[in-house]
């Protein structure tokens, strides 16, 4: 398998009000590198991209990427980019890039321009600043690919924010990191969401299991779905005694806890979202618990239930 490690840079309007609702981000360059099995780099990829859709370049998008309007009339346009990449990925390749947007930006822009689309559903990839935070930090902070590059002595031999220097600095990254860790941390871009059950994703991981759900015309066909709020324990697939009843905060999040009498407390989480054809899907993870973290997820499912009788006793004095 190769690793396609790819970097984006887009620009958009500079008016809110002039912005393209099927465009907000349009790519205006895009690099590459391509890395063997053994995640040496063997070739790369680097191209403007001729703006089509926003004609002034923004302030923030000029300032961090130092390029100017006069030099992208001289790119290509974005059929013709997105074409000769996608040939020069070629087959059997797994995308990593610098965090989860350029994945989704770059199939945002595939779709403007009615062209075929990466995949039908979810698509697996690497998020090296993710993988970098696991295996070096906290795994939950998030760094500049900078101070990852400095944190891991790469040499700096070209300038960073282009898109070929960022991938470039990425895929040096990238090779560091174990690649055990790496495949037992993929993740997921989910900007289609599954089309059907058959292609649901269910994947266990060392600490954790997650699935992403098909899409659903109405929130409320997904979260009565048995498969979405399914309690079993991820880890052995017995039910679950429930200590803690579904319920969410904020109608975005959704969290239970089971006690698995041979795994202990189970927290499952539902994150709701909405796809690029505006179906309701779901991401949820299950993972182990320790007494402490129940406990406090337990006070908050108890102040839940306090402001929920505040509120319905607040409706009926009206």
């Amino acid at each position: 398998m190769k690793y396609i490690i790819l970097d984006l840079e887009w620009n958009q309007s500079g008016i809110p009000e002039e912005s393209v609702k099927d465009l907000t981000f349009e790519i205006v360059e895009v690099g590459a590198v391509k890395l063997n099995e053994d995640r040496v780099m063997v070739d790369e990829f680097s191209c403007l991209v001729k703006p089509q859709v926003y004609s002034k370049m923004h302030h923030i998008t000029r300032k961090l990427i130092h390029l100017r309007m006069e030099e992208l009339e001289k790119g290509q346009p974005f059929t013709k980019v997105a074409e000769d990449f996608l040939n020069w990925c070629g087959k059997d390749y797994m995308f990593g890039t610098w965090g989860p947007l350029d994945l989704t930006e770059l199939q945002n822009n595939l779709r403007y321009y009615d062209m075929k689309p990466l995949s039908n559903g979810p698509i697996a990839f690497f998020d090296v600043q993710k993988l970098f935070s696991i295996a070096f930090e906290d795994g939950k902070s998030r760094k500049s690919l900078e101070y990852a590059v400095d944190f891991l002595k790469i040499e700096k031999d070209i300038p960073f924010h282009r898109a070929f220097s960022d991938a470039y600095y990425t895929a040096k990254v990238f090779a560091k990191i174990d690649e055990k860790l790496a495949n037992s941390h993929v993740s997921y871009d989910t900007f289609r969401a599954p089309k059907d059950e058959d292609h649901e994703v269910w994947v266990d991981f060392d600490k954790y299991s997650k699935f992403i759900s098909r899409g659903f015309e109405t929130k409320q066909d997904l979260l009565f779905n048995k498969r979405v709020m399914n309690t079993r324990c991820y880890k052995c697939g017995k039910g679950t005694f429930k200590r803690i009843r579904w319920f969410s905060p904020n109608h975005k999040n959704y969290y239970y806890v089971g006690f698995c009498p041979r795994h202990g407390y189970v927290k499952s989480k539902v994150r709701v979202r909405k796809d690029c054809n505006d179906l309701f899907y779901c991401v949820k993870t299950m993972k182990k618990i320790d007494k402490e973290t129940y406990r406090t997820l337990y006070e908050k499912y108890v102040k839940y239930k306090e402001n929920k009788k505040k509120q319905i006793a607040k409706a009926k004095g009206k």
